[in-house]
């Protein structure tokens, strides 16, 4: 066996789990050797039952004392209920959907249960906890890989200690000085550690290591990107016979001076003989859209296209319905290309846009489909950028004509410490707007105890009287007996229940692509006067009657996603309100709320979230499309510090070759570039 050995091959897995790896993308031996736990479970860590906290999470070994009681709640999920005890107390258990798990609580066996404990007025609860039996041997940390159905977390580490003699056979990627000066671990050592460490300072040793080649690895690849692009000649766009003043006069706005000192900078750079790459990074509703219309327009008078690709099919069709009157009156024609139109409109849209028939195309990732062809792309614009990843975004730039390339804009809401932009976008100049447009309002918002429902149902009914229209959201779609929180379907019916004069819409992800753009075409036009929904509408939807806010169990967002939320109010005329709707009894909601009331600044807001939620949780469970690193944190400032003074040490000194391949020494062949080539670009 050696590190290309197809997955099926190794002892244990077979050919149905290898069909469940390979969903994770685990095809081979070296594959399973990188695919490295997502946390640990340090169960090491034993207490006696009474010495446990509510809320904390660890390890208690108890002898089952009670036979195993079966039956269904009211949504009708399966249960397992039984109890132990350490001699002392009594620790009651609990588990949903897991009938197979009966045998195992026979009374009178010993076992060692780790979970997190709940202090109720019963006594001392675990939910779900993971269950063995009792050893002095038991291994003291547990790996706790990303999961996938069909997969079990002791047979994807049994399916790891198949092959972690393997590890030896890695190539180490940095040679001895740079491990010395940065205090690193070899790869192999990182690769067994990762995978089962004996203790915390061994996990986090593997983690740093090869977090950190991670990380210099996607530095200098932005860096490559970037001088690739500098290399290739650009669309060079001119001002002359343009007359842009006509685009900005008719617009029914002035543009802030922070949109004129952007604009002044797009417009230079458009002008240049290499390829733009710019960021234009802006808080919610500080006017972003205007100038990709802007930029659009100047690419169609010079003869070119553009793309604009949004990461929504909703986002997508209020772009095309934005750029298109901002554009139309100056003969410059849009199109909206998305994955939920018929074969017929695909085909028609395709042909437009291979014809040069039109000018502006806005979409989904569907305009980066390599059946996609432009006639004379110019200018290639993708909004709420932390969505996508460095790939898509080359993948983008790459439907230019040879050794042309496109212009690139991209465009985020979402505020990012500047720290933290070093590595999302470490290949872009910026353009910043940190000033709202005249006549934005300034929301008033409130953090509303979930038990106070007189009052909140009063603010809505007075808007809603007045003809306003309001958005209700809920952090799931569907009710959970797992997760204690409001389900935007449970929500549903309670409006329902308390407004039946005013008509209501349910809206989630889990619904077809034309299900939803009905939704919020009806919701936009009116029609529908209460939205209840999941976060697919934190981005980009703009109903300027829309006054109120309200977020239901707010505590179980971060500050940057409540903010975007609130940012879809406040776009009209009128006076508009969010409440931040929290669950009492979970403590400290209040006080980390606190800064919603306080502050409209989207990046004091987003420095705050940064601190507070800590490593990796900064854009939520799904980050940033290929940003998603496997074992990198984005938020780990003093790591990405420590990589980016390697990368500029290699640029420096000139130690990358003709192809962008960095040559340090013999032993550094496949160093940064070239793994990144291999194991990401392939």
């Amino acid at each position: 066996m050696d590190l290309k050995t197809p997955v099926g091959y190794i002892k244990g897995v077979g050919e149905s789990r290898a069909k469940a790896f390979g969903r994770l993308g685990v095809f081979t031996a070296g594959d399973l050797l990188c695919f490295y736990p997502k946390r640990y479970e340090f169960r090491g860590d034993i207490k006696r039952i009474a010495q446990t906290r509510d809320g904390e999470t660890c390890s208690a070994v108890i002898k089952i004392d009670s036979t195993p009681r079966e039956g269904r709640g009211k949504s009708g999920i399966h249960y397992v209920k039984s109890s132990g005890t350490d001699g002392d107390d009594v620790l009651y258990l609990t588990f949903f959907n897991s009938r197979w798990i009966v045998p195992a609580l026979s009374p009178g066996r010993l076992l060692r249960v780790y979970g997190r404990v709940a202090v109720t007025l019963y006594g001392h609860e675990m939910i779900n906890p993971a269950v063995e039996p009792y050893s002095p041997d038991l291994k003291a940390v547990s790996p706790v890989y990303p999961a996938t159905k069909s997969l079990t977390q002791k047979a994807m580490a049994k399916a790891v200690e198949s092959v972690l003699a393997l590890a030896d056979e890695v190539p180490e990627t940095f040679p001895e000085e740079v491990r010395k000066q940065f205090s690193l671990i070899t790869k192999t050592l990182a690769i067994k550690q990762v995978h089962f460490p004996q203790n915390q300072k061994e996990a986090d040793e593997a983690v740093r290591r090869l977090a950190f080649e991670e990380l210099a690895v996607f530095q200098l690849a932005l860096y490559k990107l970037k001088a690739g692009q500098s290399k290739k000649a650009a669309k060079t766009l001119s001002l002359k016979g343009a007359k842009s003043k006509l685009f900005f006069d008719s617009l029914p706005f002035e543009l802030t001076n922070a949109q004129k000192n952007a604009v002044k900078e797009i417009f230079a750079d458009l002008q240049k003989e290499t390829p733009m790459t710019r960021l234009l990074q802006g808080d919610v509703g500080s006017g972003k859209t205007v100038l990709a219309a802007a930029s659009a327009y100047l690419a169609a008078k010079n003869g070119f296209q553009t793309a604009f690709m949004a990461p929504t099919e909703i986002l997508a069709a209020q772009h095309f319905a934005t750029l298109s009157g901002m554009l139309s009156p100056h003969g410059i024609k849009s199109g909206i290309l998305t994955g939920s139109l018929g074969a017929a409109s695909k085909k028609k849209i395709k042909d437009d846009i291979s014809n040069g028939e039109v000018d502006v195309i806005i979409g989904t990732n569907a305009v980066i489909q390599s059946d996609v062809e432009f006639s004379n792309l110019g200018l290639a614009i993708t909004d709420e950028q932390h969505r996508f990843g460095v790939i898509q975004r080359a993948s983008l730039i790459t439907k230019g004509e040879g050794e042309t390339s496109p212009h690139t804009l991209v465009m985020s809401a979402t505020p990012i410490p500047r720290t933290l932009s070093l590595i999302l976008y470490g290949d872009l100049d910026v353009s910043v707007l940190d000033e709202l447009p005249p006549g934005r309002q300034n929301i008033k918002t409130y953090a509303i105890d979930g038990s106070d429902r007189k009052q909140i149902n009063d603010l809505l009914e007075s808007q809603l009287r007045r003809g306003r229209q309001v958005f209700v959201v809920c952090p799931l779609a569907e009710e959970s007996e797992v997760v204690d929180a409001l389900s935007a379907a449970e929500k549903y019916e309670a409006v329902i229940r308390d407004f039946p004069s005013y008509p209501a819409s349910l809206l989630h992800g889990r619904m077809k692509g034309k299900d939803k753009n009905a939704i919020m075409a009806a919701f936009k036009s009116g029609e529908t006067k209460i939205l209840v929904s999941t976060t697919v509408v934190e981005v980009g939807v703009d109903v300027p009657n829309a006054t109120v806010m309200v977020v239901e169990n707010s505590e179980r967002f971060g500050l940057s996603t409540l903010h975007q939320l609130r940012g879809r109010i406040g776009r009209g005329r009128e006076e508009s309100f969010c409440l931040l709707v929290y669950d009492k009894e979970s403590k400290k909601s209040r006080e980390r709320l606190e800064i919603m009331c306080r502050t409209q600044n989207g990046f004091e807001i987003a420095e705050t979230d940064l601190k507070l939620r800590g490593p990796g949780e900064f854009f939520g469970e799904k980050q940033s499309g290929e940003i998603s690193f496997k074992i990198a944190n984005i938020a780990d400032m003093a790591l990405i510090k420590q990589t980016r003074a390697l990368v500029d040490m290699i640029i420096d000194k000139g130690l990358l070759d003709e192809n962008g391949y960095a040559e340090l020494n013999s032993a550094a062949e496949e160093l940064f570039v070239k793994s990144f080539k291999r194991n990401i670009l392939n």
